[in-house]
């Protein structure tokens, strides 16, 4: 499917939920899940519940970091080789800087350059959900080892906390990015690659590799990259427990 239709995908769902400025993070993955398993009782599908740590990295040039990551997962299971997923995804603060300049604002501010360095902390967490195929193998499978991908549409929640490293009144100049603590959201396309093998009856150990790919880049004043960012991917290593008689 083309980039475009993904970015517009994205923009149309991202204005729906700016129109609910009140509705917090909690609500929304007590809603996912509701949504997703009522969907999945109603299918009596079989259920397993994952989690896992890893190593997240943002690519975009000038928003470069590596910083921990961790996965809570469920997962509906309607046939031996498909079902759906749904996770929750939070980072620890990566870190990184930009060596920015601030412009006058008159000709007559003396001097008409600032130049300084913006010292960034940004965090965010993720919720998505999608569908989950195995290439190999199965979701109960016990001989062997399985392969699956995934692909699915989430909701990011980010902040940023920017630190100048010298002093700048907004009044006489023009600053890049905002000093302070500032929030942005954005709809992504995920999509992962994962390897599993059963450790012991109905335990699994997956190692997965994960792509968050923004479809929307409404502009934050305290974001020095916009476009197409937080662009990030992450290799991920946890345990998954299947409920054999959930139903």
């Amino acid at each position: 499917m083309p980039v475009a239709l993904f970015r517009v995908a994205g923009n149309f769902f991202l204005n729906i939920a700016q129109q609910f400025p009140l509705l917090k993070i909690q609500k929304s993955i007590l809603l996912i899940f509701l949504f997703i398993g009522g969907a999945a009782c109603s299918q009596r599908a079989r259920f397993s519940l994952g989690t896992d740590v890893g190593a997240l990295h943002s690519f975009k040039k000038d928003q470069r970091f590596w910083c921990a990551a961790q996965t809570i997962n469920g997962n509906f299971s309607f046939t031996q080789k498909d079902g759906l997923y749904v996770w929750f995804y939070y980072t620890i603060n990566g870190k990184f800087s930009n060596d920015l300049t601030a412009n006058a604002k008159s000709v007559f501010t003396v001097p008409l350059q600032v130049n300084y360095t913006n010292e960034a902390n940004l965090r965010f967490s993720h919720i998505s959900t999608g569908w989950k195929h195995y290439l190999k193998g199965a979701y109960d499978s016990e001989k062997s080892w399985n392969l699956y991908f995934y692909g699915g549409f989430g909701l990011m929640f980010g902040t940023v906390d920017n630190r100048h490293s010298a002093t700048i009144d907004t009044a006489d100049y023009v600053v890049p990015v905002s000093q302070g603590k500032g929030h942005f959201k954005r709809l992504t396309f995920d999509l992962g690659l994962g390897y599993e093998t059963q450790v012991a009856p109905d335990i699994y150990l997956y190692t997965e590799a994960r792509l968050l790919l923004p479809t929307t880049d409404y502009p934050s004043d305290y974001l020095f990259v916009n476009e197409d960012a937080p662009l990030a991917g992450s290799i991920n290593l946890g345990v998954r427990l299947f409920f054999n008689n959930w139903k």
